[in-house]
């Protein structure tokens, strides 16, 4: 499947910013992508470096107007198009929340994100409610798409109930990025292990992995700490974790990959993970920890 992905620079505009989202889906769609990935909070900067109570007015409906905009497209393009938004779902109740949008530019499904970070610059508890729609794959005439957001990849037991439910590939929208603070060296290890934690997820459940981050320095409007350097380093993975495609860390990128979903079913003939669990003796599992 010629999967597309757009790594973008983002401002204050969001007018431009959709604007060149849509020049980009254009492109891909013109070279023959079939799935369209854009990046975590795609419209607009990443807000949760502060914690403002104005910039709940960022968030929208769902349906609403992003997802006309960008079902427009998917119809006229005919393409399938995973999309991140900040979602109102009700006064005072708000959701970082992928769609995915279908060929004929209805909405396929939609994930909430279940796992918040609080850290700084990263205020993600103060804007959104932890996801209840669970850990489920959307159906589209693509294939099954796990779709996780961002702070999701870092969980093994995300991607395993994905994959349990007959996930195709698993799909990770995200906005991450180095604190200045930090040596080049902490910048480094932390940016690897972001990438080998999910290039270990589609290892263990042998299943491609599309990730798409943003890239360029955002300002943090607080002046607390000196912003986010996005770190880009969008990338797929195959099913042995092989890397198929890695953009650059300081560039806007788009490309096309193609993933080939069948390769799944012999990686997993090799590697029957699956068949080996002990289901029988997971039970803890579910515990805080085990003391």
């Amino acid at each position: 499947m010629k999967t597309g992905i757009i790594q973008q620079h983002n401002t204050a505009d969001i007018q431009d910013n959709r604007q060149r989202l849509a020049e980009s889906i254009r492109s891909l769609a013109k070279q023959g992508a079939e799935l369209i990935v854009l990046q975590e909070l795609h419209n607009s900067l990443y807000f949760c470096q502060t914690e403002n109570v104005d910039l709940f007015d960022l968030a929208e409906t769902i349906p609403g107007p992003s997802t006309d905009f960008f079902g427009a497209l998917a119809r006229e393009l005919q393409v399938v198009i995973v999309t991140s938004l900040f979602e109102r779902r009700a006064p005072g109740l708000y959701h970082n929340t992928a769609v995915v949008l279908e060929k004929d530019g209805s909405i396929a499904g939609k994930y909430r994100k279940m796992h918040i970070p609080d850290d700084p610059a990263y205020y993600e508890k103060f804007y959104f409610t932890p996801g209840d729609l669970g850990f489920h794959p959307i159906q589209t005439s693509v294939g099954r798409l796990g779709v996780l957001v961002c702070w999701d990849q870092w969980y093994p037991e995300a991607a395993r109930l994905m994959a349990l439910q007959g996930a195709d590939m698993l799909i990770y929208p995200t906005a991450i990025g180095y604190e200045s603070s930090d040596t080049p060296d902490e910048q480094e290890r932390q940016r690897m292990a972001w990438q080998t934690v999910q290039r270990g997820h589609a290892v263990a459940n042998g299943l491609p992995v599309v990730t798409v981050n943003r890239t360029g320095h955002e300002p943090d409007p607080s002046k607390q700490t000196n912003g986010i350097e996005f770190w880009g380093t969008s990338f797929v993975a195959g099913p042995q974790g092989e890397l198929l495609y890695e953009a650059p860390r300081d560039s806007e990128t788009t490309a096309i990959i193609d993933v080939n979903l069948q390769r799944s079913e012999q990686v997993r003939r090799w590697w029957p993970f699956l068949r080996d669990r002990r289901i029988d003796h997971y039970d803890d599992i579910i515990k805080r920890f085990i003391d």
